[in-house]
């Protein structure tokens, strides 16, 4: 069967497999063993994040959820409230709100590195499954080609038995005595 893949490859790629990239080496392979394509990559993929991944990760997918916006805002809505309702006693916080100003200054410097820390593992997850998905195709398009072949293979086998058998039909019927047909004038000459 790795005989038929590599003459495969070579007629489909234009090039022996081992000039292929890696990935398209397993494909084959892949096709050549009858093996399926990993379907748990991302599996693999999430238990090899470390502790400050996963946290990274926690904390973007908390800061972008309606239910960190909505409580962010009663914080900061109560935090106003108290300042402005002490202002006969001595707020903590006096109007410009300057402590407010500060802590969320420094929740969007702590958080917006963290957030595209996440991103970025997602955009190098996304590439992954990119490249699975690659590998998919790729394993499908090769195996659609490869019954196309047989398909044709089969077509041609039965073409040609049919033209046999039609040519054997013809020898017979030319073998056969012809037997003339009586050709009698219906009308008789004037």
């Amino acid at each position: 069967m790795t005989d038929h893949i590599r003459t495969f490859a070579e007629r489909l790629l234009d090039k022996g497999p081992d000039a292929l990239p890696p990935r398209d080496r397993r494909v084959i392979e892949h096709i050549a063993k009858r093996l399926s394509t990993r379907l748990d990559w991302s599996a693999e993929y999430e238990e090899s994040l470390t502790f400050g991944q996963r946290l990274a990760d926690g904390v973007a997918a908390w800061g972008g959820s309606w239910p960190f916006i909505i409580s962010f805002s009663l914080v900061m809505a109560a935090w106003i409230a108290i300042n402005l309702g002490l202002a006969n006693w001595q707020p903590f916080d006096p109007y410009p709100f300057i402590l407010l100003n500060l802590v969320l200054s420094t929740l969007a410097a702590i958080q917006a590195p963290i957030i595209m820390m996440s991103q970025n593992r997602q955009a190098a997850k996304d590439r992954i499954q990119a490249l699975h998905d690659y590998e998919v195709n790729l394993k499908a398009e090769v195996e659609i080609v490869a019954l196309h072949d047989k398909l044709d293979r089969l077509r041609s086998q039965d073409l040609a038995a049919a033209v046999a058998r039609i040519e054997g039909k013809i020898e017979a019927l030319l073998q056969e005595p012809r037997q003339e047909p009586n050709h009698a004038p219906s009308h008789a000459p004037r």
